[in-house]
């Protein structure tokens, strides 16, 4: 039963999104704004005349009737939160925010998605606790009240104990009314976190990487139920995290160690290497070669400036079918080549900034991409010769001997809001990673298909988090969390520039993970408190917290540095004089009679000293407290990291510490 609850939480990695709504400009500079009220309403009375009249004290009526105020209105949610989407002003939308009862105005964007072997790499054992515990499923629990709305294409089962649909008329035109994926993002997540072992799955495009994938579960939200989040793709620039609040779990992703080389071999026999998964067999046959630039589709206006990144419609499909087009890449980092790929080319050779980092989703030709030297020798072979040609090989799956190591697309710290709280929290596999996949509309196979993001990461981290609770079914999220933390792997800042603010506390463990010996354990009141540190009172404060919480003189002088959190951050001003003090409790969860002795490293020039630094224990769930002071100065970076370790010679108790200049 607990898995049957706890596959919500593979969800939460793919499906976090708000009913997608209108996002496009209007002509009087109003566009969609999402205006978030909190929980859902107790009862079913529709929140659409509220909604309404909102609008019409937000929006200035001179020149709008009744019925202009209606089609401002686009959608009122009811199901799982309160609140409405609306076309507004930026000056309505922040007339909106101060209206009492409103939560918070943002704007309305699309949501990206954030996505075997990787347990293997993380050193799960098939043998484990997961096969007996995890995947034996019971019929689901009395209490259970929800539906199946199948609409005829999915049925449930009691492994999927319940699925509905919700979609607002202006979401996804391709969408159709059933809770069924069509796109794979989800069906992909889910079956990461939640899947059985299955023997000799093989990508639905690639048709590479021949081994058994398996998933164990997740977890979801507020009632006492962890919640798991990717990090973003948006790296790997700083404070590009788009998951940071202290209660979310955020998770990094990681290279794992397979790689796929896909070799560009020119006419003249000199070879490229270049990355993205291909298993189409050109079979050695060369075709002829030209550099998109050289195509542009001119009958729409479209220059070489546009057509040598290959974009949809900037690329003339006469100049470029039969061949093998090069491109450029974008200088925002968007990938490049749609053009190429929709116009006929045969194969396509793309570029990446750092091709070691970079990784390309599924294409539906021969496909490699190249770095930045690479994609100028093949372009000057190309000015070269009149009759350029080349070839792309078939993929050769290696083993990536640097992994596992964050790579360029996962969003990095510090944390934007709150820079005293290190986040990420950890890093987990996602970079091609094989798992389910449905069926397609481009060819592909309803089976397996390989993907790469945060998205990819995230369920990993859902599913060691329902592994820790099958063992500990009465821990709280916060003692699951700490869990998760102080058990992962160290990483190497030689080949993660960013340290701590790319993978956290590290690479996460989930063979030791059940096992943490002490726990960071937090309740609702420390949220309360932290919330309130941060500026919540009143109605704010109850809107979040659902109750009649309220901010007292304590709860109101309380410290971020003093949140019970598993790691420690101290943003400081001036690297010469540094002076940190954070205040921890820790409660046993390991050996009923033991001593933890504290092993701090850290790097030159910074001195970190632990008050008590021998903690005695002599029962389970026993609580001790210590403070960890830092002073400085750093001497050499505008980053330094550290470690607190606590250690009985059973159980090391490993805390990331992180001191860096505020910027």
């Amino acid at each position: 039963m607990a898995l049957q609850w706890l596959l919500l939480l593979s969800l939460i990695c793919s499906t976090l999104l708000l009913v997608n709504v209108a996002h496009s400009v209007a002509e009087d500079g109003r566009k969609a704004y999402i205006v978030y009220m909190g929980n859902k309403p107790k009862n079913e009375v529709s929140a659409s005349p509220l909604h309404l009249n909102m609008i019409q004290d937000a929006v200035d009526s001179s020149n709008i009737n009744d019925i202009e105020h209606e089609a401002l209105l686009l959608y009122s949610y009811k199901r799982s939160f309160h609140g409405f989407a609306a076309m507004l002003t930026h000056q309505e939308a922040q007339k909106m925010a101060g209206v009492d009862g409103v939560v918070s105005v943002f704007p309305s964007k699309k949501s990206k998605i954030q996505t075997t072997k990787s347990w293997n790499f993380l050193g799960f054992p098939e043998t484990s606790r997961t096969a007996s515990v995890m995947l034996v499923f019971g019929p689901p629990p009395k209490k259970w009240t929800g539906k199946c709305q199948g609409n005829g294409d999915f049925t449930c089962n009691n492994k999927i104990i319940g699925a509905r649909y919700y979609r607002a008329s202006q979401s996804f035109e391709d969408d159709i009314e059933s809770p069924r994926d069509i796109y794979g993002h989800g069906t992909h997540t889910a079956s990461t976190a939640a899947g059985n072992l299955v023997s000799k799955a093989k990508s639905i495009w690639f048709r590479v990487g021949n081994s058994k994938r398996r998933g164990a579960i997740s977890t979801h939200c507020s009632k006492g139920i962890l919640v798991s989040f990717a990090a973003g793709n948006t790296g790997p620039g700083a404070k590009s995290l788009s998951n940071y609040a202290p209660w979310q779990l955020s998770v990094a992703a990681t290279t794992i160690n397979r790689q796929f080389i896909t070799k560009v071999q020119l006419g003249i026999w000199k070879i490229y290497e270049g990355l993205s998964p291909n298993t189409f067999d050109l079979k050695g046959k060369f075709y002829p070669l030209i550099y998109g630039g050289d195509a542009p589709n001119t009958t729409a206006g479209t220059a070489a400036s546009d057509s040598r990144f290959c974009l949809e419609d900037s690329i003339d499909a006469n100049l470029i079918k039969g061949k093998i087009v090069l491109c450029d890449r974008l200088p925002d980092g968007v990938v490049a080549g749609v053009g190429a790929i929709l116009g006929g080319a045969v194969g396509v050779v793309l570029t990446g900034q750092k091709v070691d980092d970079e990784v390309l989703g599924p294409t539906i030709l021969p496909t490699s991409w190249v770095g930045l030297e690479e994609n100028n020798n093949i372009y000057k072979y190309i000015k070269s010769k009149r009759n350029p040609t080349a070839t792309i090989w078939k993929s050769e799956e290696i083993n990536d001997v640097l992994a596992p190591y964050v790579p360029s697309y996962s969003s990095r710290g510090p944390n934007p809001a709150h820079p005293n709280i290190l986040k990420p929290d950890l890093a987990a596999p996602g970079t091609y990673i094989l798992a389910a996949y449905p069926p397609t509309d481009d060819g592909g196979l309803a089976g397996y298909n390989l993907k790469t993001g945060t998205s990819m990461a995230c369920p990993h981290a859902s599913a060691v988090a329902a592994y820790v609770k099958s063992f500990h079914p009465k821990w709280s999220p916060a003692a699951i969390q700490s869990a998760l933390i102080t058990t992962a792997k160290p990483m190497s800042a030689k080949v993660n520039p960013e340290a701590e603010f790319a993978y956290g506390a590290g690479l996460i463990n989930p063979s030791r993970a059940p096992y943490p010996g002490l726990v960071y354990d937090l309740n609702g009141q420390d949220y309360i408190n932290f919330l309130c540190s941060q500026g919540y009172s009143g109605e704010l404060l109850q809107t979040i917290t659902e109750d009649n919480s309220s901010c007292s003189s304590k709860s109101n002088n309380g410290k971020v540095n003093d949140l019970n959190y598993p790691s420690f951050a101290l943003s400081i001003k001036n690297p010469k004089f540094i002076n940190g003090v954070f205040h921890r409790t820790v409660t046993n969860v390991g050996s009923s009679n033991s001593t933890y002795r504290a092993k701090v490293t850290a790097t030159l020039g910074l001195k970190i000293s632990v008050n008590p630094s021998v903690l005695s224990f002599t029962a389970l769930g026993q609580k001790k407290s210590f403070a960890l002071t830092i002073k400085g100065p750093i001497e050499k970076s505008r980053l330094a990291s550290a470690s607190l370790v606590w250690d009985d010679g059973a159980f090391e108790v490993r805390s990331p510490i992180v001191v860096y200049v505020a910027v």
